[in-house]
């Protein structure tokens, strides 16, 4: 559910018309619902509402202060791979004692960053950052709570790309090796092991691949329990998917109905790390069309929004519904959405049927609130795209559009 809705012919983003925040913004421009945040976090904690839980959102998915600052005050924690993503959920609120560590590649500088700030706990997802994070903790004075990232090896049936739980994967420990690392971890001074933590993929559209990956930790867990481990948290990750091209897909509930038996089996507090199901559909990428191009049999919108603003379309081949802001009532034509930026790679759509649409006019590019800015660049030396937050009939701008300077700033010319 979102709150993108047409009246009169007219796409509204709460009460708030669209063409009127193009107007007074400009575009490209990234417009977000609060109402549809807190409605579809409500709805997830809810769902789990039957189980000890804590949903920390997945700070990568979009990291908008604006965004975070809305989670946090509906109780939010907050899933972070980044000392900067950690900077920004301390900055909005979000209680450090609510704040998972996750991502295998983080630093020292960043772990001493996080145990001075006292979060919750570290994913760690390899031997070498166990004995870095041991060092780092003994450093500082402190124990530091960890949970093992384990790789179960199942078939999230995702993209390549965003798929995380094989056994060929970058990510976690695998699950024949994870007995013997929680040994080490638990002899290890300055750690303490408090936790379990899969993450097997993004953009999952069916509940199976989740239940037959928690039956593989619940195993684990009961074998750690029976060794004497203290385990008080299983982490299950994130990956819940959601509609782009109004596909039916499982609801919160359908989730938790599914998984609920093995998690409260455990008798573990549940952690999930989720961002798409969150903001996905609570955020739009306006785009303004700016030539109609043909050449040979095919026909081309041009607009003003590139792959540096969304790069979901080219990197993964992703579908966005793409809609008129106005109705026209003009027949179909099959038209690529394409960008400026120098790349045959740079488009929004491709083969794409779409009312006939005219340069000045605007187009939405739907289920853009994940992965979206977070992910833009400055590439060509594009200036990144202002974001905007609507909340029933009033509007503002949360980030500004940037500007020439800002694309130099911190640079030297050499002489």
């Amino acid at each position: 559910m979102h709150d993108f809705r047409f009246r009169d012919g007219e796409l509204y983003c709460e009460d708030v018309p669209l063409q009127r925040i193009a107007g007074e913004v400009g575009t490209p421009v990234y417009v977000y619902s609060r109402r549809t945040l807190r409605d579809h976090y409500r709805r997830l904690d809810e769902a789990f509402s039957g189980l000890p839980h804590l949903i920390c959102y997945s700070t990568k998915a979009n990291s908008n202060l604006a965004v975070l600052s809305t989670l946090a005050a509906v109780g939010a924690g907050a899933d972070i791979v980044s000392g900067g993503e950690l900077f920004r959920a301390l900055k909005v609120g979000i209680p450090a004692e609510k704040i998972v560590y996750a991502g295998i590649g983080k630093t020292a500088e960043e772990m001493a960053f996080a145990l001075r700030s006292q979060i919750l706990m570290f994913n760690v997802e390899s031997t070498t950052e166990l004995s870095t994070l041991d060092r780092v903790a003994g450093e500082q004075g402190v124990k530091a709570s960890i949970a093992l990232r384990v790789n179960p090896d199942v078939d999230a049936g995702t993209h390549p790309y965003i798929a995380t739980g094989l056994k060929e994967a970058k990510f976690g420990i695998g699950i024949e090796e994870a007995l013997a690392v929680y040994e080490h971890a638990a002899s290890l001074p300055n750690v303490e092991v408090v936790g379990v933590h899969q993450h097997i993929g993004s953009q999952i559209t069916q509940v199976d691949p989740f239940r037959a990956s928690l039956s593989i930790i619940g195993e684990l867990l009961k074998r750690l329990q029976s060794s004497g481990h203290t385990i008080r948290y299983i982490n299950i990750g994130g990956g819940f998917g959601i509609p782009y091209r109004q596909e039916d897909v499982p609801y919160p509930r359908d989730y938790a109905q599914a998984l609920e038996p093995i998690l409260r089996e455990s008798g573990c507090t549940v952690i999930l790390e989720i961002g798409r199901m969150i903001v996905g559909n609570a955020g739009i990428l306006v785009t303004q069309v700016l030539y109609r191009k043909r050449t040979g049999e095919k026909d081309f919108l041009v607009v003003d929004a590139a792959m540096n603003d969304l790069i979901r379309p080219s990197l993964y081949g992703s579908f966005h519904e793409i809609i008129p802001v106005r109705k026209t009532g003009r027949e179909d034509e099959t038209v690529d959405v394409v960008g400026p930026v120098c790349e045959s790679g740079d488009f929004l759509a491709k083969e794409r049927a779409l009312p006939r649409s005219e340069p000045g006019e605007l187009l939405a590019v739907m289920s853009a609130g994940a992965y979206g800015f977070s992910m833009s660049s400055n590439y060509n030396s594009r200036r990144r795209v202002a974001e905007v937050m609507v909340e029933g009939d009033r509007f503002g701008v949360v980030r500004e559009r940037e500007s020439y300077e800002d694309l130099v700033r911190g640079e030297r010319a050499w002489d």
